[in-house]
């Protein structure tokens, strides 16, 4: 395993891991709440996400949550059933959570999109917003309710 600030970053992920339920708010939004895991892989050098949502045409996703072994920075790697393929900057100090994408990767950047969501306990709640390019401000997308399932 890299250096103390790798064991430090993926530490804190910690308390993510988990099932959570997830509602959104989103219009036409009234089904039933998403299912979404939170699992080390790979030995616990990466952080899986993996999203269910049970509403016909909401795409289900997995995201890859890695760390910089030099200096503990966070990539978040999208992937949904849509074909969807997104690298977002990420930042978590263990209660806020950042994921931006400002500039274009491997694909294309039709929008800019962050999210912002706060650790309260068993619940995180959070919201994405997009900008469809830089002279145009940040306009709330959705909100995002997270809760901890409990076994």
């Amino acid at each position: 395993m890299g250096g103390s600030a790798e064991r430090e970053a993926l530490d804190r992920l910690g308390v993510l891991v988990g099932e959570w339920s997830v509602e959104a708010d989103l219009p036409g939004a009234d089904g039933p709440p998403a299912r979404c895991v939170f699992a080390w892989d790979l030995d616990g050098r990466f952080l899986v996400q993996r999203t269910e949502i049970p509403v016909p045409g909401a795409p289900d996703s997995m995201a890859v949550i890695a760390v910089d072994p030099e200096s503990g920075a966070y990539t978040y790697h999208y992937f949904d059933t849509r074909g969807v393929v997104r690298t977002y900057a990420m930042t978590f100090d263990g209660e806020e959570w950042r994921l931006s994408r400002e500039r274009a990767d491997f694909s294309p950047l039709a929008f800019r999109q962050r999210f912002t969501g706060r650790v309260e306990g068993d619940v995180i709640r959070g919201a994405w917003e997009l900008a469809k390019d830089e002279s145009v401000p940040w306009e709330r997308d959705f909100g995002l309710l997270f809760r901890r399932s409990r076994s």
